[in-house]
Parts: C-alpha cells; structure tokens; sequence
C-alpha cells in the first residue's frame, strides 16, 4: 500500500453502551464474524502493525490473546477511546475504526494514509462539511488537543477535528456523496437486517 507513514497503530473503538441494538453490537455478527473481529481484521489488511480494542472495563468478552485498551474515563463517548489508544501505541500514526461501521472499505484507508505525513493524519469530509473522525488517522501530536477536550469536558468530535485541521494536525480526504454510505452506523436490529455492505 502506498503511503508517506511507514507504520501506524489501530484501534477499534467498541466501548459504546449499544443501547439502541439492545445488545453489545460488538458481538452482532455480519456473516459470521462479530463486527468486533470484522473491524479488528480490516486494520490489518490496512496495514496497523499492532492492533488495540477499546472496550469499557466492564465488557469481558475480548479474547485473551487481543490488547484492549480500557476507556480513559466514563461518560466521553468516543474520545475516551481515541484518547487511550493514542496514549499507548508504539507507532507514531493511529488508525481509527468505530465497531459499528462494517461498511467502510480497505480502499478508505489507503487513501487516507497517502494523504498522511510525519505528525500530520487524515480524516474524510463530505459535502455537508461534517467531519468522519471515526474512520480516520490521528498522529500522536494530536493527543494534547484530545486530552484538552476532555479537560474542558468539550466532546464534539466535529469540533476537535475541525480544531485539528486548523493547526496542520489533519489533511482532509473529501468523502463523494456515493460513499457516504459507507460510514453508516449500525445502531438497532433494523440496520443489521437492512443496512448490510
């Protein structure tokens, strides 16, 4: 894959209290595989040289022989995972992938790691100006905006991006309308039935 960041680190985001699907949509299964092992597969095909699983303490299901990660604290959403995993990896970029978007594509993340440079990652954009930092590439230089968020207890995500990209931290990738599909979520049981790539 080609790329102007050697070496990067994943983590699959699946602390989420999954209150909508009713279950931990970790363990939903999509052809077989649970959409924790799916996600946690697709990172190495997209290159992460060491792969990390976000989870809250409290979930026990994590093979033993997987790294996780527990969320930094209660109650931050998806920013107590980011803000772990990039406290622990070993490389200096961190490949991001929420558990509940199976339909995002290896080709994703190839684009986004050419579009990443020493101390600079990518996060796609779409038309509508929002941000998808849930399937993007954070270097580690982004730690301290993350850990400022947390601090001053601002959790938008829209926010913290849009502050990274500002400072030269994130290139942006434009998402074309057609792919927009790709980082829907699966939330309930509808869109495991409906939704599926």
């Amino acid at each position: 894959m080609a790329s102007s960041v050697a070496l990067v680190s994943g983590v699959v985001l699946a602390g989420g209290l999954s209150t909508r699907m009713g279950r931990d949509k970790a363990l939903v299964e999509f052809e077989g595989v649970p959409l924790w092992r799916r996600q946690y597969n697709l990172l190495a095909q997209a290159g992460a040289s060491e792969r990390l699983l976000s989870v809250r303490p409290e979930q026990k299901w994590p093979p033993l022989d997987v790294t996780r990660i527990p969320d930094a604290a209660p109650d931050l959403g998806p920013l107590a995972g980011i803000s772990a995993a990039l406290g622990k990896i070993r490389q200096a970029h961190l490949l991001v992938l929420a558990v509940d978007m199976p339909r995002v594509p290896l080709a994703w993340f190839a684009r986004l790691r050419e579009r990443c440079a020493e101390r600079i990652g990518a996060v796609g954009q779409k038309a509508n100006g929002d941000f998808e930092p849930l399937a993007a590439i954070y270097p580690q230089a982004f730690l301290p905006l993350v850990r400022a968020a947390i601090s001053d207890r601002d959790l938008s995500l829209q926010k913290l991006v849009a502050r990274g990209v500002e400072e030269g931290l994130l290139r942006v990738q434009e998402i074309p309308a057609a792919e927009e599909v790709w980082f829907e979520n699966w939330n309930d049981p509808a869109d495991v039935n409906d939704r599926r790539p």
